[in-house]
Order: C-alpha cells, then structure tokens, then sequence
C-alpha cells in the first residue's frame, strides 16, 4: 500500500526582503506565520513528505525575487518541492523548475487555458505539473445544468463550482468536470482546496474530496480547514486522498509533523516515518 503524504503548505508573500510566510481565512486577513526558508528547513527536519509554495502575490514583479527564495529553500531541503502562483507560460515553468522546484502548480492559468496542460505535462512530464483546482459549495442547483451535485453533511444539495483570483471569481464550472478534463490533459496530480474551509480549522470537504477520489487515476491532494490529526485522518479515511495538506496547525506549532504522523500510523494509516 502506497504511503499517504503529510505537506505542509506555505503561502508567501514578497511584500518584504525575503518574502515572508502569511495565513488568513478564505484567503483573507492573512497574518505573518515566519521566513519561508527556515520555515522548509524545519519541516523538512521533521519529516514533512513535501513541500508546497504558493507565491500569493503572484505578480510579474514579484517572479524574480519568489525564484530566489526558491532556490534558497533548494539548496537546504531534501524533500520534492512544489510551487504555484502566477505560473502562466512555458517559460515561467521551466524558470521555476530551474530554481530547484520539482513540480509546478497552475491554476487559473489552466481554466483560461486548458491546453496548457497538455502542453507542460508534454514538455516536462506529468509528473511536474500539478493542477490546483479551487471549488466553492453552490446550493444553487440551476446554475449549470451539467453539474454533479453531492448530498452535503446535514443533507443539503450542492455542486462545486471552480473559482479563480484566490476565490474571489466564480467560473461556471463544476469541480468534477474540470477534474476529469485536467486529467485527461496529462495534470500528474489534484491540489483540492476547498475555498469555504480554508483556514476555518473545521476540516477537509470530504464530500467533494471523496468524489474525486473514487472517479479519478490520479492522485488527489486535500486542502483547506485541518485543524486537528482527526482531520488529517478524516481527510485520508472518508475522503479518500492520496496526500494532505496542512499549513496553520504546523506554522503556529499546534501539532509537529511527527506528532500527526503517529496519531495516523496508531490508525493503520500508512505513512513514512
């Protein structure tokens, strides 16, 4: 059985020299966490599987300076890298593998442009292209008449539609639709990250979650809302991912990596200690 993955994910900012590690709530009221460098440092000391970097500022002026703190966190971490934000062209791609990443994620790149995909995953293999997908619950049930609608925990009717800029922007699209699109294109990997659970501390979405799970091939990662181990554990025993992602409980220090790792081993989730 396959080993599930614990990533910690660190969304930084280049607001000041250096760039700095920031959280907020449904991508908002972000508050400083730390130094994105020593932060991979010690996570990657404690045993984190991967690591992901989100450029949050995501801006043109912003790339050279987020490449740096790339290759600095390159050059002391020893564990797979992956890093998204504003990532749009070939080019961009290949500049942040050069840095030392070894995935990329795109995003709203993608849903603009879908071959995009197809294009990266041709250049450089699937296996470094992850696409993030943002969903949001839509009770709305006539908005898109080829939604898959879930049945939510206290029995409401949703679908799950993608967003973009951070959430801010819904697109139409059903989550489950665009995931098997991504898919098909040749995307390595899913990053789900549910835009109502982010940093809420309620844990994962495991409705959507679990879809994607149960109806892809590919591996799905799960983000937005662990606030505890059992969160991680529900993330992996009802929703099915193949790996979960974390930022708050380990940036503030509520839980280590390795005290997470054996709450999930004592049950029977197999993970590399």
């Amino acid at each position: 059985m396959l080993t599930k993955r614990i990533i910690p994910c660190l969304d930084v900012t280049l607001d000041k020299a250096g760039g700095s590690v920031v959280k907020g709530v449904e991508f908002l009221d972000l508050k400083e966490a730390g130094d994105p460098v020593e932060m991979a440092k010690r996570y990657n000391e404690e045993g984190a599987d991967e690591l992901v970097f989100l450029d949050i500022t995501a801006s043109s002026q912003g790339r050279e300076t987020m490449l740096n703190v790339i290759e600095r966190t390159a050059d002391e971490v020893f564990i797979p890298l992956t890093v998204g934000g504003g990532i749009n062209s070939i080019e961009a791609i290949r500049q942040t593998l050069r840095a030392g990443a070894d995935k990329v994620s795109i995003n709203t790149a993608a849903i603009k442009n879908p071959d995009f995909i197809r294009e990266g995953a041709e250049i450089f293999g699937s296996q470094c292209i992850v696409t993030a997908i943002d969903c949001k619950r839509n009770t709305n049930l006539k908005a898109n008449p080829e939604k898959t609608v879930l049945e939510l925990e206290d029995g409401t009717l949703a679908w799950y539609e993608v967003v973009i800029y951070g959430g801010r922007k819904g697109t139409g699209i059903d989550a489950l639709k665009w995931a098997k699109e991504v898919e098909a294109l040749g995307a390595g990997e899913i990053l789900l990250t549910s835009i109502d659970r982010d940093g809420t501390y309620a844990g994962y979405d495991l409705p959507i979650t679990k879809k994607l799970s149960d109806e892809l091939d590919i591996p799905i990662i799960a983000s937005g809302g662990v606030g505890s181990p059992e969160h991680i554990y529900e993330g992996f025993s009802s929703g099915k991912a193949d790996a979960a992602l974390a930022a708050s409980i380990f940036h503030f220090r509520e839980y280590s990596i390795p005290e997470v790792k054996e709450y999930l081993r004592k049950r029977d989730i197999p993970v590399r200690l």
